[in-house]
């Protein structure tokens, strides 16, 4: 009987335990990958920092689709190496991409490698451009000349590069988010290079904030905040022309390039931040709609409901204004400065 007792007593205690939730704690850590920095927040009971296997994750991913290493796969691919052998990461951002392409009418277009190094914005010194140079160029441009055949990249011009810049950064924060969703962390908010994506929450029930940076006059100018926006589930991407740019003879030349014209695009719109379900979709989006312009975006917003974007642009006076899709309400404040 005593036996019997010390069983059932056992039981008890061991169900008790198994109830008890541990504590969920903060962990917290950044780094630098793609040339740019990363943050990472999450929550998890057992507290365990997985620096070392992002640290390892990202060197992969680098190795696979990143301009800044020689040795890539893509850097391979646009330099013709017939022994590449493309990776499954590769694979996934070039049919994802080809689907943006298709989508924006190729506003989005991951053959637009040649046009960014000629302006100075890639790997090589900028050429002295003209309206004849840039025609000469323009015949390597265009997501209809690529395809995938065979687990091959076949181009229809040997010149053409490809450049997954417009989605990789934000491919590489879903990557991130899946190795967390493995590991049983569903609490976290990922940042790598101000593409963003919060899942979850936090311990006390409140969601992630993140913040909309408004555009500077100058690249070197303080960073203001202009809005904050509330994130459950979902990613943010921002694009815009007023940090990375270069002038030239009094002309200020942006690094969004304009896959059809060849030129920097020159428009209203300063500033475009989409939330979307996954990061690689804001990414692309973002800079999409930075070549589109005000007005052709909120177009493709009509015929994309699932998509949510807050755009910050310039007036007649140059006075900044905002504009921000319906589903945004009760999530985004404005600040006041």
């Amino acid at each position: 009987m005593r036996n019997f007792i010390f069983i059932i007593f056992a039981l008890c205690i061991s169900l008790i335990s198994c109830n008890q939730k541990k504590e969920l704690e903060q962990v917290k850590f950044n780094g630098e990958a793609q040339g740019t920095y990363y943050f990472i927040t999450y929550y998890d009971d057992n507290a365990t920092n997985f620096q070392i296997q992002i640290d390892s994750i990202l060197k992969a991913f680098d190795m696979s689709v990143s301009l800044w290493q020689p040795t890539s796969v893509i850097c391979k691919v646009n330099c013709n190496d017939s022994t590449v052998i493309l990776d499954s990461i590769f694979i996934d951002i070039f049919n994802k991409s080809m689907r943006i392409c298709k989508e924006t009418d190729g506003d989005f277009d991951v053959t637009v490698g040649q046009l960014v190094n000629a302006w100075g914005f890639g790997f090589e010194s900028r050429s002295k451009l003209n309206q004849h140079k840039v025609d000469s160029l323009l015949k390597y441009i265009g997501y209809q000349n690529v395809e995938l055949k065979n687990g091959s990249l076949i181009k229809n011009n040997s010149n053409i590069k490809i450049d997954f810049n417009a989605i990789a950064q934000g491919y590489s924060v879903d990557v991130i988010a899946n190795f967390f969703e493995s590991k049983g962390i569903s609490n976290y908010l990922i940042d790598v290079g101000g593409e963003v994506i919060g899942k979850g929450s936090k311990p006390d029930g409140s969601k992630w904030m993140v913040g909309i940076e408004k555009p500077a006059q100058n690249a070197e100018d303080e960073r203001v905040l202009e809005a904050k926006i509330e994130l459950f589930n979902k990613a943010l991407a921002t694009s815009g022309n007023y940090r990375k740019y270069y002038e030239e003879n009094g002309v200020r030349y942006s690094h969004t390039i304009n896959p059809k014209t060849g030129y920097p695009v020159q428009h209203t719109l300063l500033s475009a931040s989409v939330i979307a379900e996954n990061t690689w979709e804001a990414d692309a989006y973002a800079t999409a709609f930075m070549v589109m312009g005000l007005d052709k975006s909120k177009e493709f917003l009509n015929r994309n409901k699932q998509l949510e974007a807050y755009f910050i642009y310039s007036d007649e006076t140059g006075k900044f204004k905002t504009f921000s899709t319906s589903g945004l309400k009760g999530k985004i404040e404005e600040l006041q400065h």
